[in-house]
């Protein structure tokens, strides 16, 4: 087969979650450039129609469908709309979170623990809860998870734990997914990112969100071995190996994507 047909999704459909901008936006675009029509999902409908406005010059169909991944009722609404535009879906990439405030566990208000679990695990659940029905129908799919290098260790400094706890269940909910579908024809993989440029936590362009930009960049030239944070765009390769055929025998994996960081802890 040749080299450029084993990553070809022409003719698959798509939702990536979170899609308005960082590393949802990069999700969203590779996907249209390898073939696929795409709906992406977030809850700001101009960054969405910038998303659009994007992965349309592929050449595919690509809609915005606005929704809170984290309501049970919304994300139903939410799929049944993309499957309403592309008769089904193939691929998932739940990509949705948030930051949350690095609190320590005894100061934290339990409504900032119940933001980052809803918004960062139950929503990869609901998501999924809906998708796979339709993935059965059509007799395979892939989903790709959104962890983070932050659920596979501890860190006491510039990590909330809520965000890091949350990142660790999206792990053991892939590991699940992987196995109950595996014979089904429905690959569940993770990827635990390291620190990239996505926006989290400070998507505005206001002076305090410069500044925790300048700190990440120090934080990461001191402590990343590649001495550097990485571009939304440099995900896309592993994004299109796990939803392509080419990783048609990976099920129940966490790709770590981190410059090298959590080798040396």
């Amino acid at each position: 087969m040749p080299e450029k047909d084993l990553f070809d999704i022409t003719g698959k459909a798509a939702i990536v979650t979170g899609a308005s901008r960082g590393l949802g936006r990069a999700f969203a675009e590779v996907l249209a450039e390898y073939g696929a029509d795409v709906a992406c999902i977030g809850r700001d409908q101009s960054k969405l129609k910038e998303t659009i406005d994007i992965i349309s010059s592929y050449g595919h169909k690509a809609v915005s469908i606005a929704a809170d991944v984290s309501d049970a009722d919304d994300v139903k609404r939410m799929v049944d709309q993309a499957v309403k535009e592309f008769d089904k879906i193939d691929i998932l990439i739940n990509n949705a979170g948030i930051a949350g405030v690095n609190y320590k566990i005894h100061e934290m208000p339990i409504k900032s623990w119940d933001d980052v679990m809803n918004a960062n695990l139950k929503s990869q659940f609901l998501c999924m809860k809906e998708v796979i029905p339709y993935m059965l129908k059509n007799k395979g799919g892939s989903i790709v998870n959104i962890s983070s290098n932050a659920g596979l260790r501890g860190d006491g400094n510039m990590i909330p734990p809520t965000y890091g706890v949350s990142k660790a269940g999206i792990i053991s909910l892939t590991e699940y997914a992987a196995m109950q579908y595996v014979r089904d024809n429905i690959r569940v993989n993770a990827i635990a990112p390291g620190m990239h440029k996505s926006n989290l936590g400070h998507p505005d362009d206001s002076e305090q969100s410069k500044q925790l930009d300048k700190a990440i960049e120090e934080f990461c030239s001191a402590n990343v071995p590649m001495g550097r944070q990485a571009d939304a765009s440099e995900l896309k390769g592993l994004i299109i190996l796990l939803a392509s055929n080419a990783s048609s025998f990976i099920t129940g994996q966490v790709f770590v994507q981190d410059g090298g960081q959590i080798t040396q802890l």
